[in-house]
């Protein structure tokens, strides 16, 4: 075992994390409001959306994350090249984008996917009788959304939002496919001068068992926070 090399590594790659942080937090902040949007048109069967949203749902949680990667960024800047600059000849240098942008478009995709669910089915779990008794008193719809419904159905779903988050964090050490500069890919550049992997994946390994760490303590003191509220206003 490595020790110097161990500990100038993890050092290196630590630096990486606040690349590894945009890209859960950006994909979170997308997938909030989409993933939203998502569950209340299979909530209301919206025609011809509907459909689609559960095709696009059912393709995105049953594709594993490696994979979608493998085929997004191989296929979707050739894309955009085809349509900016040869379809409206923009001149636009797409294959200098950087790859961070493609990682939290990925990662985003997944998020709203599996978001729409975890916002479904809290949302179903509060009685129907609260939003005819919003509309009984004078509020609209949406304000009974708004007001009533979300609040209560975030509180349901803040522990599934906290395994997704924890789970695109985890995954975001993939995104060294997309040669993305974060944890992983730094840790294993690293060790290619000197071929102590071991010691770079042990490094990584505890830069993520830190970072997991610290999502799930806050995830958990969100939960109880919002739990002690809900049975405070509960008892008035």
């Amino acid at each position: 075992m490595n020790v110097p090399f161990l500990i100038q590594t993890f050092w290196s790659a630590i630096k990486a994390v606040p690349i590894t942080l945009l890209i859960t937090g950006a994909s979170l902040l997308i997938g909030l409001p989409l993933g939203f949007l998502l569950a209340w048109i299979k909530i209301r069967k919206i025609r011809i959306l509907y459909p689609l949203v559960v095709a696009y749902t059912s393709l995105m949680r049953a594709t594993p994350m490696v994979l979608l990667i493998l085929l997004f960024y191989s296929t979707l800047p050739s894309l955009l090249n085809v349509l900016v600059n040869q379809k409206l000849h923009w001149n636009v240098k797409v294959f200098d984008t950087n790859p961070i942008i493609y990682a939290i478009i990925v990662f985003a995709l997944i998020a709203v996917a599996n978001l729409s669910e975890v916002f479904r089915s809290a949302i179903l779990t509060i009685d129907p009788g609260q939003k005819e008794a919003a509309l009984m008193v004078g509020l609209t719809p949406i304000q009974a959304y708004y007001r009533i419904i979300i609040p209560q159905a975030l509180v349901s779903a803040v522990p599934n939002i906290g395994n997704l988050t924890l789970n695109i964090l985890k995954g975001t050490s993939l995104a060294f496919m997309m040669t993305v500069q974060e944890v992983t890919a730094v840790a294993k550049t690293v060790a290619s001068y000197t071929y102590d992997y071991t010691e770079a994946y042990i490094d990584i390994f505890i830069i993520y068992f830190i970072l997991g760490t610290i999502l799930q303590i806050i995830f958990k003191y969100l939960e109880r926070y919002l739990g002690r509220h809900k049975l405070r206003g509960t008892v008035v």
